[in-house]
């Protein structure tokens, strides 16, 4: 049975960088979730593996919501993180599924019909980029198709702000995910609350 209100999809924050180390993400990462951020996605495309489980240690131990590390099953196991979020390069979720614990989240991303394949027994799926630059984004239409079509509860991703948050929900969404609109300013938790 696939639970789309499941309240942890609600509002994904992701991170961007180390730009202000560990410790000022983690403290980012706590405001947003104070602000009303649902579930925390680690990615940082240029760390290295040490430095990622010594960041996502430190944020599950930081958090009361679940953190997902993106494409880093090790990394995830390594850290205790709650799951891991899959892309379209990364192995089938199918073929994940059979060797974690019950419980532990499975996400996929989605940006193509192509994509939905091997996001089939995902616990949700991301997909986008649903606003944004017009030749880039699929728009809410897209977003319908792709959501109806992947039968997993989704998250709209790419050019969320509160006005495309409220579009997304309106469309069926069963949550947003933002990098930039949540951990990127100068108070996640304001950020994170107009999205909520």
């Amino acid at each position: 049975m696939i639970d789309y209100a499941d309240p942890r999809l609600r509002l994904c924050a992701i991170t961007d960088d180390l730009r202000d180390g560990r410790d000022g993400l983690v403290s980012r990462s706590v405001a947003a979730q104070q602000g009303g951020a649902t579930m925390l996605l680690l990615r940082l495309k240029h760390a290295d593996a040490h430095t990622l489980v010594e960041v996502g240690r430190a944020l599950v131990s930081a958090l009361r919501i679940p953190v997902i590390v993106s494409e880093r099953l090790d990394v995830a196991l390594a850290c205790g993180a709650s799951g891991v979020h899959l892309t379209s390069r990364s192995m089938p979720v199918v073929a994940l599924r059979p060797h974690v614990a019950d419980g532990f989240l499975i996400g996929g991303s989605v940006s193509t019909a192509d994509d939905i394949e091997a996001a089939q027994a995902a616990d949700y799926v991301t997909i986008g980029p649903v606003f944004g630059a017009a030749e880039m984004s699929m728009g809410l239409e897209g977003f319908r198709r792709l959501a109806t079509a992947t039968g997993r509860p989704a998250i709209a991703i790419g050019g969320i702000d509160a006005t495309t948050a409220a579009e997304a929900r309106a469309a069926g969404a069963a949550g947003v995910a933002a990098i930039r609109a949540i951990l990127g300013v100068n108070d996640p938790a304001a950020a994170a609350g107009a999205l909520v």
